[in-house]
Protein backbone atom coordinates (compact mmCIF):
# COMPACT_ATOMS: atom_id res chain seq x y z
CA UNK A 1 0.00 0.00 0.00
CA UNK A 2 1.30 3.26 -0.53
CA UNK A 3 -0.27 7.11 0.56
CA UNK A 4 0.79 10.62 0.26
CA UNK A 5 4.39 11.63 1.43
CA UNK A 6 4.64 13.67 4.95
CA UNK A 7 5.25 16.92 5.09
CA UNK A 8 7.18 18.87 7.58
CA UNK A 9 6.13 22.84 7.21
CA UNK A 10 8.35 25.21 8.86
CA UNK A 11 6.46 28.90 9.48
CA UNK A 12 7.70 32.21 10.37
CA UNK A 13 5.23 34.85 11.86
CA UNK A 14 2.48 32.90 10.93
CA UNK A 15 2.94 32.09 7.88
CA UNK A 16 4.52 29.47 5.37
CA UNK A 17 8.15 29.50 4.78
CA UNK A 18 9.86 25.78 3.62
CA UNK A 19 8.39 22.49 3.41
CA UNK A 20 10.12 19.31 3.93
CA UNK A 21 8.52 16.52 1.67
CA UNK A 22 9.19 13.21 3.84
CA UNK A 23 8.58 9.21 2.72
CA UNK A 24 8.71 6.51 4.86
CA UNK A 25 8.19 2.63 4.99
CA UNK A 26 6.57 0.84 8.04
CA UNK A 27 7.05 -3.24 8.33
CA UNK A 28 4.36 -5.00 10.64
CA UNK A 29 4.24 -8.75 11.00
CA UNK A 30 2.05 -10.38 8.71
CA UNK A 31 0.59 -7.49 7.07
CA UNK A 32 1.34 -5.98 3.90
CA UNK A 33 4.12 -2.84 3.69
CA UNK A 34 2.76 0.91 4.00
CA UNK A 35 4.60 2.90 2.14
CA UNK A 36 4.08 6.37 2.72
CA UNK A 37 5.25 8.78 -0.10
CA UNK A 38 4.54 8.83 -4.01
CA UNK A 39 7.03 6.50 -5.62
CA UNK A 40 9.69 4.58 -3.71
CA UNK A 41 12.94 5.95 -2.95
CA UNK A 42 16.38 4.93 -2.51
CA UNK A 43 19.03 6.38 -0.28
CA UNK A 44 22.19 5.78 1.94
CA UNK A 45 21.50 4.24 4.85
CA UNK A 46 24.75 5.79 6.31
CA UNK A 47 24.56 5.66 10.22
CA UNK A 48 21.31 4.01 10.66
CA UNK A 49 22.67 0.75 9.38
CA UNK A 50 25.88 0.55 12.78
CA UNK A 51 23.90 -2.23 14.49
CA UNK A 52 24.42 -3.97 11.71
CA UNK A 53 28.02 -3.55 11.20
CA UNK A 54 28.39 -4.05 15.12
CA UNK A 55 26.82 -7.67 14.80
CA UNK A 56 30.22 -9.18 13.97
CA UNK A 57 32.03 -7.56 16.74
CA UNK A 58 29.63 -9.63 19.09
CA UNK A 59 29.16 -12.98 16.98
CA UNK A 60 32.91 -13.37 15.95
CA UNK A 61 33.88 -13.59 19.51
CA UNK A 62 35.94 -10.72 18.76
CA UNK A 63 33.55 -8.34 21.55
CA UNK A 64 34.59 -11.47 24.24
CA UNK A 65 38.31 -11.17 23.67
CA UNK A 66 38.47 -7.99 24.29
CA UNK A 67 36.48 -7.77 27.57
CA UNK A 68 33.66 -5.16 25.42
CA UNK A 69 30.99 -5.29 27.81
CA UNK A 70 26.98 -3.72 26.73
CA UNK A 71 28.28 -0.37 26.69
CA UNK A 72 31.01 -0.72 24.33
CA UNK A 73 28.72 -2.45 22.38
CA UNK A 74 26.31 0.69 22.45
CA UNK A 75 29.56 2.83 21.40
CA UNK A 76 30.53 0.76 18.52
CA UNK A 77 26.65 1.22 17.37
CA UNK A 78 26.85 5.19 17.58
CA UNK A 79 26.59 8.57 16.25
CA UNK A 80 28.19 9.82 19.57
CA UNK A 81 28.37 13.48 20.33
CA UNK A 82 31.76 13.75 21.79
CA UNK A 83 30.88 14.21 25.45
CA UNK A 84 34.04 13.67 27.45
CA UNK A 85 32.29 10.47 28.19
CA UNK A 86 32.33 9.39 25.03
CA UNK A 87 35.91 10.11 24.30
CA UNK A 88 37.13 8.29 27.38
CA UNK A 89 35.13 4.84 26.46
CA UNK A 90 36.74 4.97 22.77
CA UNK A 91 40.35 5.43 24.03
CA UNK A 92 40.04 2.65 26.14
CA UNK A 93 38.88 0.36 23.84
CA UNK A 94 41.38 1.10 21.79
CA UNK A 95 43.96 0.84 24.40
CA UNK A 96 42.70 -3.16 24.94
CA UNK A 97 43.67 -3.44 21.51
CA UNK A 98 47.06 -2.37 22.08
CA UNK A 99 46.64 0.79 19.79
CA UNK A 100 46.67 4.97 19.32
CA UNK A 101 43.91 6.88 17.92
CA UNK A 102 46.10 7.69 15.13
CA UNK A 103 45.09 3.71 14.06
CA UNK A 104 41.44 5.31 13.45
CA UNK A 105 40.61 6.42 9.77
CA UNK A 106 38.02 8.74 10.46
CA UNK A 107 38.87 12.97 10.64
CA UNK A 108 38.25 14.75 13.97
CA UNK A 109 35.64 17.25 14.18
CA UNK A 110 34.21 19.00 16.95
CA UNK A 111 31.96 17.43 19.09
CA UNK A 112 27.95 17.65 18.42
CA UNK A 113 27.38 18.45 22.29
CA UNK A 114 27.81 21.85 22.47
CA UNK A 115 28.89 22.29 25.77
CA UNK A 116 31.67 19.46 24.96
CA UNK A 117 32.69 21.75 21.92
CA UNK A 118 32.92 24.77 24.10
CA UNK A 119 35.09 22.92 26.40
CA UNK A 120 37.32 21.57 23.98
CA UNK A 121 38.07 25.29 22.26
CA UNK A 122 38.27 27.22 26.12
CA UNK A 123 40.98 24.73 26.85
CA UNK A 124 43.04 25.37 24.01
CA UNK A 125 42.73 21.84 22.57
CA UNK A 126 42.16 20.67 18.89
CA UNK A 127 39.25 18.03 18.19
CA UNK A 128 40.70 14.40 17.62
CA UNK A 129 39.77 10.90 15.96
CA UNK A 130 37.83 10.18 19.34
CA UNK A 131 35.81 13.13 18.91
CA UNK A 132 34.67 11.83 15.26
CA UNK A 133 31.30 10.49 15.81
CA UNK A 134 31.71 7.46 14.04
CA UNK A 135 35.31 7.00 16.54
CA UNK A 136 33.21 3.97 18.46
CA UNK A 137 32.57 1.84 15.24
CA UNK A 138 35.85 2.37 13.56
CA UNK A 139 36.89 1.01 17.55
CA UNK A 140 34.99 -2.16 16.85
CA UNK A 141 35.98 -2.67 13.48
CA UNK A 142 39.59 -2.26 14.55
CA UNK A 143 38.69 -5.25 17.40
CA UNK A 144 37.36 -7.25 14.60
CA UNK A 145 40.73 -6.91 12.08
CA UNK A 146 43.03 -7.85 15.55
CA UNK A 147 41.21 -11.02 16.76
CA UNK A 148 40.96 -12.44 13.15
CA UNK A 149 44.51 -11.38 12.94
CA UNK A 150 43.95 -8.92 10.15
CA UNK A 151 45.66 -5.99 9.32
CA UNK A 152 44.75 -2.56 10.78
CA UNK A 153 45.64 -0.29 7.75
CA UNK A 154 43.19 0.73 5.42
CA UNK A 155 40.38 -1.44 7.47
CA UNK A 156 37.92 0.67 5.30
CA UNK A 157 38.26 -0.63 2.19
CA UNK A 158 35.98 -1.86 0.52
CA UNK A 159 37.59 -5.52 -0.24
CA UNK A 160 39.58 -5.81 3.39
CA UNK A 161 38.02 -8.26 5.71
CA UNK A 162 36.36 -6.45 7.95
CA UNK A 163 34.13 -5.13 4.94
CA UNK A 164 33.83 -8.10 3.81
CA UNK A 165 32.29 -9.83 6.73
CA UNK A 166 30.79 -7.32 7.63
CA UNK A 167 28.87 -7.64 3.97
CA UNK A 168 29.11 -11.31 4.15
CA UNK A 169 26.41 -10.17 7.53
CA UNK A 170 24.43 -7.27 5.83
CA UNK A 171 23.31 -10.29 3.69
CA UNK A 172 21.78 -11.83 5.86
CA UNK A 173 19.33 -9.26 6.82
CA UNK A 174 18.66 -7.78 3.71
CA UNK A 175 18.25 -11.01 1.26
CA UNK A 176 21.02 -9.14 -1.09
CA UNK A 177 24.46 -9.73 -1.79
CA UNK A 178 26.85 -6.93 -1.61
CA UNK A 179 27.74 -7.12 -5.31
CA UNK A 180 24.10 -6.05 -6.84
CA UNK A 181 24.07 -3.36 -3.74
CA UNK A 182 25.23 0.56 -4.82
CA UNK A 183 28.00 1.40 -2.58
CA UNK A 184 29.30 5.15 -1.43
CA UNK A 185 31.58 6.14 1.44
CA UNK A 186 30.00 7.14 4.32
CA UNK A 187 31.54 10.30 6.00
CA UNK A 188 33.46 8.64 8.25
CA UNK A 189 35.00 6.81 5.39
CA UNK A 190 33.49 3.46 5.25
CA UNK A 191 31.47 2.08 2.79
CA UNK A 192 27.65 2.23 2.89
CA UNK A 193 24.90 0.46 0.80
CA UNK A 194 22.31 2.68 -1.23
CA UNK A 195 19.01 0.66 -0.23
CA UNK A 196 15.07 1.45 -0.53
CA UNK A 197 13.52 1.89 2.21
CA UNK A 198 11.30 -1.23 2.78
CA UNK A 199 15.05 -2.80 3.02
CA UNK A 200 15.84 -1.06 6.08
CA UNK A 201 12.82 -1.55 7.53
CA UNK A 202 12.64 -5.29 7.15
CA UNK A 203 16.10 -5.37 8.14
CA UNK A 204 15.18 -3.59 11.67
CA UNK A 205 11.83 -5.59 11.97
CA UNK A 206 14.27 -8.77 11.77
CA UNK A 207 17.01 -7.48 13.85
CA UNK A 208 14.52 -6.86 16.76
CA UNK A 209 12.72 -9.95 16.57
CA UNK A 210 15.89 -12.20 16.05
CA UNK A 211 17.19 -14.93 18.60
CA UNK A 212 20.75 -14.60 17.39
CA UNK A 213 23.21 -14.13 20.51
CA UNK A 214 24.79 -11.06 18.22
CA UNK A 215 21.25 -9.65 17.39
CA UNK A 216 19.79 -9.61 21.24
CA UNK A 217 23.45 -8.53 22.51
CA UNK A 218 23.40 -5.59 19.99
CA UNK A 219 19.53 -4.57 20.92
CA UNK A 220 19.90 -4.98 24.36
CA UNK A 221 23.12 -2.46 24.61
CA UNK A 222 21.74 0.32 22.40
CA UNK A 223 18.28 0.25 24.41
CA UNK A 224 19.50 0.00 27.98
CA UNK A 225 22.62 2.91 27.44
CA UNK A 226 20.66 5.39 24.46
CA UNK A 227 23.10 8.04 25.89
CA UNK A 228 25.93 6.15 24.43
CA UNK A 229 24.26 5.93 21.25
CA UNK A 230 23.41 9.17 20.34
CA UNK A 231 23.62 12.61 22.60
CA UNK A 232 22.21 13.98 25.36
CA UNK A 233 18.51 15.28 24.42
CA UNK A 234 18.68 13.79 20.30
CA UNK A 235 15.59 11.77 19.03
CA UNK A 236 17.18 8.30 18.77
CA UNK A 237 18.31 8.68 22.65
CA UNK A 238 15.03 10.22 23.65
CA UNK A 239 12.99 7.51 21.85
CA UNK A 240 14.65 4.67 23.95
CA UNK A 241 14.79 6.84 27.13
CA UNK A 242 11.11 7.79 27.25
CA UNK A 243 9.78 4.35 25.96
CA UNK A 244 12.31 2.42 28.53
CA UNK A 245 14.04 0.89 26.02
CA UNK A 246 10.72 -0.77 23.84
CA UNK A 247 11.72 1.34 20.62
CA UNK A 248 15.42 0.84 19.21
CA UNK A 249 16.43 3.60 17.19
CA UNK A 250 19.07 4.82 15.01
CA UNK A 251 19.76 8.18 12.96
CA UNK A 252 21.68 8.43 9.69
CA UNK A 253 23.16 11.29 8.22
CA UNK A 254 21.03 13.53 5.69
CA UNK A 255 17.59 12.69 7.51
CA UNK A 256 17.50 9.25 7.36
CA UNK A 257 16.09 7.16 10.57
CA UNK A 258 15.31 4.08 11.57
CA UNK A 259 13.04 2.78 14.69
CA UNK A 260 11.85 -0.48 15.83
CA UNK A 261 9.73 -2.41 18.05
CA UNK A 262 11.60 -4.98 20.28
CA UNK A 263 7.95 -6.65 21.97
CA UNK A 264 6.25 -6.28 18.60
CA UNK A 265 8.45 -6.45 15.86
CA UNK A 266 7.14 -3.83 13.45
CA UNK A 267 9.67 -1.07 11.50
CA UNK A 268 9.97 2.23 10.27
CA UNK A 269 12.71 3.79 8.10
CA UNK A 270 11.83 7.03 7.23
CA UNK A 271 13.98 10.08 5.18
CA UNK A 272 13.34 13.75 4.10
CA UNK A 273 14.09 13.66 0.76
CA UNK A 274 16.22 17.21 1.12
CA UNK A 275 18.54 15.55 3.62
CA UNK A 276 16.78 18.21 6.16
CA UNK A 277 17.63 17.39 9.64
CA UNK A 278 14.98 19.47 11.54
CA UNK A 279 12.46 17.64 9.72
CA UNK A 280 13.11 14.26 10.87
CA UNK A 281 11.80 14.33 14.76
CA UNK A 282 8.83 15.92 13.88
CA UNK A 283 7.82 13.49 11.09
CA UNK A 284 9.44 10.35 13.15
CA UNK A 285 7.10 11.26 16.00
CA UNK A 286 4.18 12.55 14.25
CA UNK A 287 4.35 9.40 12.37
CA UNK A 288 4.74 7.21 15.38
CA UNK A 289 1.54 8.78 17.27
CA UNK A 290 -0.33 8.56 14.22
CA UNK A 291 0.25 4.45 13.70
CA UNK A 292 -0.86 4.83 17.95
CA UNK A 293 2.71 3.51 18.34
CA UNK A 294 3.38 5.71 21.38
CA UNK A 295 1.32 5.97 24.58
CA UNK A 296 0.08 9.21 25.86
CA UNK A 297 3.02 9.88 28.21
CA UNK A 298 5.51 8.97 25.76
CA UNK A 299 3.88 11.79 23.62
CA UNK A 300 3.60 13.98 26.44
CA UNK A 301 7.44 13.84 27.12
CA UNK A 302 8.13 13.96 23.71
CA UNK A 303 6.39 17.17 22.82
CA UNK A 304 9.13 19.53 22.83
CA UNK A 305 10.76 17.03 19.85
CA UNK A 306 7.67 16.75 18.20
CA UNK A 307 6.76 20.12 17.97
CA UNK A 308 10.00 22.24 17.67
CA UNK A 309 9.91 26.14 17.66
CA UNK A 310 11.99 28.66 15.95
CA UNK A 311 13.68 30.91 18.18
CA UNK A 312 16.23 33.75 16.90
CA UNK A 313 19.48 34.50 18.48
CA UNK A 314 17.38 36.88 21.42
CA UNK A 315 15.25 33.22 22.18
CA UNK A 316 12.23 34.77 20.67
CA UNK A 317 9.94 32.50 19.28
CA UNK A 318 9.41 33.37 15.64
CA UNK A 319 7.94 30.33 14.15
CA UNK A 320 7.25 26.64 14.05
CA UNK A 321 8.29 23.81 12.50
CA UNK A 322 4.98 20.97 11.99
CA UNK A 323 4.19 18.04 10.75
CA UNK A 324 1.44 16.58 8.18
CA UNK A 325 0.61 13.73 7.87
CA UNK A 326 -1.95 12.15 4.97
CA UNK A 327 -5.48 11.87 6.34
CA UNK A 328 -5.38 8.21 3.89
CA UNK A 329 -2.52 6.88 6.27
CA UNK A 330 -5.15 5.42 8.41
CA UNK A 331 -4.61 5.31 12.73
CA UNK A 332 -3.46 2.13 14.48
CA UNK A 333 -4.17 0.82 18.58
CA UNK A 334 -2.47 3.23 20.94
CA UNK A 335 0.67 1.53 22.44
CA UNK A 336 -0.33 0.35 26.11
Amino acid sequence: MSREPIRVTVTRGGHLESVHRVQACLVRPGEPDLRIGDEPIEAFWRSAMKPFQTLPLVEDGAADAYDFDPKNIALASASHYGTPEHVRRVREMLQRLELGEEALICGPHAPYHERSAHDLIAAGSEPSRLHNNCSGKHAGMLALARHHGWATARYTEMAHPVQVRIQQELARWLDSDADVLLWGLDGCGVPTPRLDLSQMARAYARLVSSDSIGARTVVAAMTTFPELTSGPGALPTRLMQVTAGRLLAKEGAEAVFCVASVPEHWALALKVEDGGKRAVAPAVLGLLAWCGFLTEREAAELEALAHPQLRNTEGKMIGTIEVSIPEETGQGTVAS
